[in-house]
């Protein structure tokens, strides 16, 4: 399966097509947060528009709480806090952003961040599996530093381990790709300046693989 991953593209589309050349033929599209700057949610649309394969999106902390309804209705698929299967891959998602300094519109404390995604990762492995996650916020201590320290969520941490594949985004300056406990993180960094990644998740004798391309146009 090839994946290419978007993150913060805040509205700014114009490096999309560019980046969808140079990834060549994919199966899938994952949209990692901040689809707009702080609206309007119908911007939404037009970055939808843009892909001839499933869309599988979650909202970032500068989108609005009401780009739900907008998913819902639009061509993608809303992941936040939802899962979506192909073949024998468990796609969960989980919007927005754990708590930062600045009030952005799409906040929730970790109990609420974490909510279903539990239950949804159990029964992936209980039917055996693979599981990737999407979210807006990278796990504590993986691809989420700035000056100031981590900043990333404790509740996806706690899954590095669990799951095959990680794709996040949030913070800009932490664009690359971390293998830890046999997940793999990767922040493909923010689409407005040109990043992307493509994921290629193949079986190579008896086990899964993962290879990931940073793109930049």
């Amino acid at each position: 399966m090839r994946i290419f991953a978007i993150a913060d593209p805040h509205g700014n589309y114009l490096k999309i097509k560019g980046l969808l050349e140079q990834a060549g033929q994919i199966d899938l599209a994952l949209v990692a947060g901040d689809i707009t700057n702080f609206g309007p949610d119908e911007k939404a649309l037009e970055l939808f528009e843009l892909f001839d394969v499933p869309v599988l999106a979650v909202p970032g902390n500068c989108d609005h709480p009401s780009i739900l309804d907008v998913l819902d209705s639009s061509k993608a698929v809303n992941l936040h806090h939802k899962s979506y299967t192909v073949n024998d891959t468990v796609f969960i998602g989980s919007g927005g952003s754990n708590p930062t300094p600045f009030c952005t519109p799409f906040e929730m404390q970790e109990c609420d961040i974490g909510s279903g995604i539990e239950e949804m990762i159990v029964a992936a492995e209980n039917d055996k599996m693979d599981t990737v996650l999407l979210t807006h916020a990278p796990p504590y201590g993986v691809l989420d530093e700035i000056p100031s320290g981590h900043v990333g969520c404790t509740s996806f941490s706690a899954l590095i381990g669990r799951v095959k594949l990680i794709v996040c985004g949030h913070i800009h300056e932490a664009r690359g790709v971390v293998r830890a406990k046999g997940t793999v993180v990767v922040n493909p960094g923010m689409a407005a300046s040109g990043y992307a990644a493509l994921i290629e998740m193949k079986e190579d004798e008896q086990k899964n693989k993962i290879e990931v391309q940073l793109l930049h146009f």
